[in-house]
């Protein structure tokens, strides 16, 4: 074989090594309930769970609970399946926690609740204005 047949398929072989480790690192969007039976299961694999805080009748969120050292917080969560679920992140509250619109937990159930290891947050746009008015333009 030539040299350049050998490169190249070493080069492929490194290419699918990659795809193959990044696959094992994907993690998956699933149901606070989905993410408890592969709990149950034995699997520790981090999941990814979508929702948003859960708030009272005047938008205000409940269940938000800063530990005595604020170095880690507990809140209220509801998958979009409506599901309610206490949600345990060991750090600091994000700063933008309570004005999210949407809510991403990473992490999996641990010790009989979810524990995220990162939080990803939708927040509402500061560039949307709700009055906004449109003009025909005259010509």
């Amino acid at each position: 074989m030539k040299k350049k047949h050998i490169a190249g398929i070493v080069i492929i072989g490194v290419a699918i090594a990659v795809i193959i480790s990044t696959l094992g690192d994907a993690s998956t969007y699933v149901s606070f309930g989905e993410a408890w039976m592969l709990a149950e299961s034995g699997k520790n694999a981090k999941v990814h769970v979508v929702g948003e805080l859960v708030r009272d009748e005047t938008g205000q969120p409940l269940g938000i609970e800063p530990t005595e050292d604020r170095l880690a917080v507990y809140f209220r969560m509801a998958d979009q399946n409506g599901e309610e679920q206490r949600v345990f992140y060991n750090e600091p509250m994000p700063p933008d926690l309570l004005r999210s619109e949407q809510v991403v937990v990473v992490g999996n159930f641990r010790n009989g609740q979810f524990e995220a290891d990162q939080i990803l947050l939708k927040c509402p746009s500061k560039y949307q204005d709700e009055n906004v008015r449109v003009e025909a333009v005259r010509q």
